[in-house]
């Protein structure tokens, strides 16, 4: 497992564009149409900018290993920034499809390896952002799992459309169009068949699904119904009603929106004992607070009783659900009014129907005993099938068996329409009209799994001021227990419906599958899959114990399973998804949370010296690895997880030679560029480790880090790396140091573990940034530390003076300077509201670096990048990288000394936009001698 010590450097070792790949990636995550992570719900996927970006970076040459085009600094900078431009317009979303841009980055990257592109393995496929974007960069993509549901839907993205590329589709009648390009004629046969499967679907069970009357209010008439909103019950645990049902509901909101206020009103009739629903619009804000709150008393399972305000406790809730006692009540109707949301008191005959739905089937495996993700387990609900109402079951089952029946008619139409009659199934590498059948059903059977996402008793009714809808069972990666909940009517045209998963389907098989190379995705565990010869590594491990894949993945693995298991037998051939192998530290499977994390570092390990050996010398490796936020709020960057999983990547053979840090969980660029928090991932780009590989003691390590890691930071922080992100990018060079000898030795000749080997880094870290604040005049120098001691408050004279005179100069000299304030015994540093409007660096015979970065901040949080901003960018420039070395400096001091997150958050988002505001200062230029200054736009 030696390295190639001839291997050309890649651009991924050396500089990406962060800021642009991390904008992109936090705007992604506001598209829907389109988007692949439609086509059917993975947890934890990585965007599809980021994987896109990583792989051009990863394949392509720096500039420095070609010393004949690009001999020096300068001349190899230029070219970098170049290819910066290219990936700067790859990551846009508008460019998925834009062939132009694509074939760009094709040509690129054919140019760096010799014509012949190399295949790329992604051993934990998952979600299938990497395959998919290796394949829309025109290379072979290979992708496994060990999970069922994962590898169907790599099959549904990289393996299937290149199968039936530049095909008409084949339905009878008109067809939408003249030419099909891709995916676009198998796109448009599964709008087609699904829209088939509706139409059977409400033949055999529209009968379950009634239209309501509306009242006078909404124009009278029937209307479709939208959702029917229950609530579930327990008996009174007051003896006086004891066997009368009464509701445990989180909310009686349906609907918050200014001027349409809509809840439910429980009218209780002690006399009779019963209790019947009715719909209030308006109301007080009493009211509305009373009905947002349900039967609530307080957090978790605990609630009120309806008819004697008795307490109803978690293990009362608890008893009943076990035994059986647990029932719903029908509480609300919403339908479909004129333009709006039309709320109903619910009737007889509406609940009496839903409950009279007799299914023939329903899921039987156990839902697990995990406490942490699967809390309906304590309450009775013990099986997937138990998370569906009868009504629910009824469906998804009517629509199962019609993903057979499409498939029959479907291979009938294309046998009409002249496909091949060759008989040779889809799993075989068909092509004919019975391949193209599975093909199509795997969509249609992927709606039913999106359908159960929307369709399940884990829904609730959001009542939100913006959207009154159903949301989904997986808001988040678990399942939790509800209380009151929505079921959606699947023949309706709002949220909930059958159709509406299919149109999402379609769209993103006819829009964002760009099959431009082959595709193959397998089942197979990552510690002993065989990789194609000479393959780049691109992956995304899962992360210690952040998700159970395994587990959450059986809600759709027991729909899947009956719709595509004729045409995948080998993947829904088993009860359930595979967990004995699955790669996660899981506590409650492995006894323990010691047992699971040695389970994982070994199982991961081996995974790791898997891809080692058989990745290829010409290409570092690229791990992808997402940091868990309540852990690192503890530990920082040598938290468990993450000091664990580098040790699985050191151990496995691999040399770590750059760490990226990914943001992509922002709603938008500007609130990512201002948080403190970590990064949500981090890219590891790893080199196998020389076989020479030598080993040294602790203070040898040391000693290296003193002598590499600061010009390496240097770099970082020339790039604008932003310093919330610069401890996770600083552990590269660090980590390159470390992981490249075969062992850093204690002074016990033990082997220096990785948590340690992070602690270190860190502390050469604030070494770095608290060395540099020599650099800087004087008065700055004498803030910094009077910051540091004091922030913004008050201190005493004598302190302040001692201090000063330490370093030459005086108190009265920072305050010429406009940086403190000193009155009657007291000095403090002047906030940045406090300083001067009318300050000019040009006219500023006391100019400090302190000043420029405080007036340059104070703009920057007015106004962003703006003309102002740039401007006087420009007029500091002869400051500015002692200026941006001091935001350096203060946000170490406030995040990390001070605790003073917002103070923290000034200056990272002002080097997070450094590269667009020196953008925009080189744009201006002086126009005359009295310095009026525009921007060139």
């Amino acid at each position: 497992m030696t390295s190639t010590t001839n291997a050309k450097k890649k651009l991924i070792e050396v500089a990406i564009p962060l800021e642009a790949i991390n904008a992109a990636s936090a705007r992604e995550k506001s598209i829907r149409h389109g988007h692949p992570s439609t086509l059917h719900l993975w947890w934890a996927r990585r965007p599809l900018a980021a994987c896109r970006a990583v792989l051009f970076a990863q394949l392509v040459d720096d500039p420095s290993s070609d010393l004949e085009r690009f001999p020096t600094p300068e001349a190899q900078e230029a070219e970098r920034k170049r290819l910066f431009a290219i990936i700067e317009d790859l990551v846009k979303w508008e460019n998925s499809t834009n062939e132009e841009v694509l074939e760009r980055a094709r040509a690129e990257i054919r140019k760096s390896c010799g014509g012949k592109l190399p295949p790329v393995y992604d051993p934990f496929s998952g979600g299938g952002s990497i395959p998919l974007e290796a394949q829309r960069l025109g290379l072979p993509a290979y992708g496994s799992d060990l999970n069922p549901v994962a590898v169907m839907i790599g099959k549904a993205m990289i393996e299937i459309p290149p199968k039936f590329k530049d095909k008409e589709p084949i339905h009878p009648g008109a067809k939408d169009r003249q030419f099909y390009r891709n995916a676009e004629g198998l796109a448009e046969d599964v709008k087609y068949y699904g829209e088939w499967m509706r139409e059977k679907a409400w033949e055999r069970i529209g009968h379950l699904y009634p239209q309501v009357d509306l009242s006078k209010e909404y124009g009278g008439g029937k209307a479709t119904v939208i959702a029917w909103i229950w609530a579930r019950t327990v008996p009174s645990p007051d003896p006086a009603f004891s066997g009368i049902q009464v509701p445990i509901a989180s909310s009686f909101l349906l609907s918050t929106k200014t001027g349409k206020e809509a809840w439910v009103e429980p009218i209780v009739d002690k006399q009779a004992k019963t209790i019947s629903y009715r719909i209030r619009h308006g109301g007080t804000k009493a009211e509305i607070a009373a009905a947002k709150e349900g039967t609530k008393a307080g957090r978790g399972a605990n609630f009120r009783c309806l008819m004697s305000d008795t307490a109803i406790t978690p293990d009362y809730v608890k008893t009943n659900g076990r035994s059986g006692k647990m029932g719903r009540t029908l509480i609300a109707i919403v339908a479909e009014g004129n333009r709006s949301r039309a709320y109903v008191a619910p009737t007889e005959a509406h609940e009496r129907l839903a409950l009279s739905a007799m299914p023939e089937q329903k899921p039987e495996t156990s839902l697990p005993n995990d406490p942490r993700n699967f809390w309906t387990v304590d309450y009775g609900l013990t099986t997937f099938g138990d998370l569906f109402t009868d009504r629910q079951l009824v469906a998804l089952n009517t629509f199962s068996d019609l993903v057979h029946e499409a498939r029959t008619q479907i291979e009938a139409d294309a046998l009409s329409e002249g496909r091949v009659a060759d008989g040779t199934p889809l799993r075989d590498g068909g092509e004919g009209a019975k391949a193209y059948a599975e093909a199509v059903s795997v969509y249609l059977g992927f709606a039913i799994g999106k359908l159960t996402d929307i369709a399940s008793t884990i829904c609730t009714w959001h009542s939100g001021a913006e959207h009154q809808k159903i949301r989904q069972t997986f808001g988040r990666q678990s399942i939790p227990m509800t209380w009151d909940y929505a079921e959606g009517n699947v023949f309706s045209d709002s949220s909930g419906n059958f159709l509406k998963q299919i149109e999402l389907i379609s769209r993103v098989v006819g829009l964002n599958f760009v099959p431009a190379a082959s595709g193959v995705e397998v089942q197979h565990d990552a510690q002993s899959v065989r990789f194609p010869a000479g393959a780049v590594i691109s992956s995304d491990p899962p992360y210690y114990d952040n998700i159970g894949y395994a587990d959450l993945s059986d809600f759709f693995f027991c729909w899947l399973k009956p719709a595509i298991r004729p045409v995948y037998p080998e993947l829904f051939g088993v009860l359930a998804t595979p967990k004995t192998e699955e790669l996660v530290a899981t506590p409650y499977r492995h006894g323990g949370k010691d047992a699971a994390e040695l389970f994982f570092l070994d199982g991961m390990s081996r995974a790791i010296a898997n891809m080692a050996m058989q990745s290829s010398d010409q290409f570092p490796a690229a791990i992808y690895y997402a940091f868990k936020q309540s852990e690192v709020a503890q530990d920082g960057i040598s938290s468990t997880g993450w000091a664990t999983f580098l040790q699985a990547v050191v151990q496995a053979g691999y040399a770590v030679v750059g760490t990226w840090p990914l943001r992509t969980e922002m709603a938008n660029r500007m609130i990512a560029s201002g948080t403190n928090a970590l990064a949500n991932s981090v890219v590891l780009v790893c080199r196998k480790k020389e076989a020479t590989a030598e080993t040294i003691t602790r203070a040898e390590f040391i000693r290296a880090l003193k002598r590499e890691l600061p010009p390496s930071i240097s770099e970082l922080q020339a790039a604008n790396i932003a310093p919330a992100d610069m401890p996770q990018s600083a552990i590269g060079p660090g980590m390159g140091v470390f992981s490249r000898y075969k062992a850093v030795l204690e002074s016990d000749d033990n082997p220096m573990s990785v948590k340690t080997a992070l602690q270190l880094i860190n502390k050469e870290l604030d070494e770095y940034l608290g060395g540099i604040q020599g650099e800087f005049d004087a008065d700055t120098r004498f803030a910094i530390t009077w910051f540091e001691q004091h922030g913004n408050g008050k201190g005493d004279y004598g302190v302040a003076d001692n201090l000063a005179r330490a370093r030459g100069i005086s108190v009265d000299s920072v305050k010429h300077a406009g940086i403190v304030d000193s009155a009657a015994g007291k000095v403090r540093i002047l906030t940045r509201d406090e300083l001067d409007e009318d300050w000019d660096p040009e006219d500023d015979r006391h100019l400090t670096v302190w000043e420029c970065l405080q007036h340059l901040v104070r703009q920057h949080e007015r106004d962003g990048i703006s003309h102002d901003t740039a401007v006087l960018l420009k007029k500091i420039s002869a400051q500015a990288e002692a200026v941006k070395d001091l935001a350096y400096c203060l946000y170490d001091i406030s995040f990390n000394k001070r605790k003073d997150a917002k103070e923290a958050t000034a200056y990272n988002a002002l080097i997070a936009d450094w590269t667009e505001l020196t953008k925009a200062a080189a744009g201006i230029h002086d126009t005359s001698g009295d310095r009026q200054i525009r921007l060139d736009i």
